[in-house]
């Protein structure tokens, strides 16, 4: 078994998996700022690069249904221009894009616009996660970051067959990086889902789960308060994500408790610098890889790709 200072010293990867709010983004920036980690936002990815052409559509629609022929005019013309300003701590317009389902009135998707961009964000998602494992070697080659974190979307679970090691996805991530599992407990889960009532936000919904919520509901969606259709969704959405996140993580990775990862430090940090939370990681794997044998040899597996990713980059 590593020990603790070897574990340190690793080139890392790391896949953090787990519920939208659960901490992952904090997390990443954390060690961004603390090691300099690169930060790897499946969100920004998505924004600046799959979804990018369709997002300012949507906002240069949005300006011309203003009909305000002056503004009109100076797009024609191409006198002006539009363009985002998604970084990986400004994701709105990933956001605002995707959408909810309601009443376009209240600023809602008819329900063939919110499926179809359901489906784009689907297919956006999958191939962010089939990069990370690229962005891994561009983060030292162009940046020089040593360690790397996958800060992935909370719908991660639902753009794969949880089930299936052979996932081009699962495969992509687990090849390259160390699939951690952020798991809330009962008190954390209760934080989210009051967090998802008071404000809740656009998400992807697999469609076996989105469907049964939008049968019986008008398909121009009028009448239909957008965050009221929402705010009930989460906690069954949770329920829906949590047997995926598990099996996901009990075949390809491992399992951090959320109360345990974000325990607060003898200064009343609740969120790890890279330091605290390699301690915490090396003690999680370590444990699990005692106690199973598929542990073992996730483990195993992502202590072959760190050494091969040092060798790799001593010799350059």
């Amino acid at each position: 078994m590593i020990s603790l200072s070897d574990f340190r010293e690793l080139h890392h990867a790391v896949t953090l998996l787990g519920m939208s709010g659960v901490g992952k983004t904090m997390l990443s920036t954390a060690l961004r700022q603390s090691a300099n980690w690169f930060h790897y936002s499946a969100d920004y990815r998505i924004g600046t690069r799959y979804l990018v052409e369709d997002i300012l559509d949507n906002v240069k629609f949005k300006i011309m249904q203003m009909r305000d022929p002056f503004v009109a005019n100076l797009l024609r013309s191409d006198s002006i221009y539009i363009n985002h300003n998604i970084s990986v701590d400004n994701l709105e317009p990933v956001s605002t894009f995707l959408g909810m389902y309601g009443d376009p009135e209240a600023g809602g998707l008819d329900k063939t616009t919110f499926l179809e961009r359901q489906d784009m964000y689907r297919r956006a998602e999958v191939e962010s996660m089939k990069d990370a494992g690229g962005f891994v070697s561009k983060s030292w080659q162009i940046y020089q970051c040593k360690d790397f974190v996958n800060d992935a979307s909370g719908s991660l679970c639902e753009i794969v067959d949880p089930d299936d090691p052979m996932d081009p996805v699962i495969q992509a991530l687990s090849a390259e990086s160390l699939i951690l599992y952020i798991e809330p407990n009962p008190i954390y889960e209760e934080e989210l889902k009051k967090r998802a009532r008071s404000h809740p936000k656009p998400l992807f919904y697999n469609p076996t789960f989105i469907a049964p919520n939008l049968n019986d509901k008008p398909d121009d969606g009028v009448g239909i308060d957008p965050l009221d259709f929402a705010r009930p969704l989460f906690p069954d959405l949770l329920e829906f994500r949590k047997p995926r996140y598990r099996m996901i993580a009990n075949n390809c990775g491992f399992t951090i408790h959320a109360d345990e990862l974000f325990q607060p430090d003898e200064n009343g940090r609740t969120i790890p610098n890279a330091a605290r939370f390699l301690d915490k990681v090396h003690a999680t794997v370590t444990r699990q890889a005692s106690q199973s044998t598929t542990a073992a040899e996730n483990l195993q597996r992502y202590l072959v790709a760190c050494n091969g990713r040092a060798t790799c980059r001593n010799a350059q």
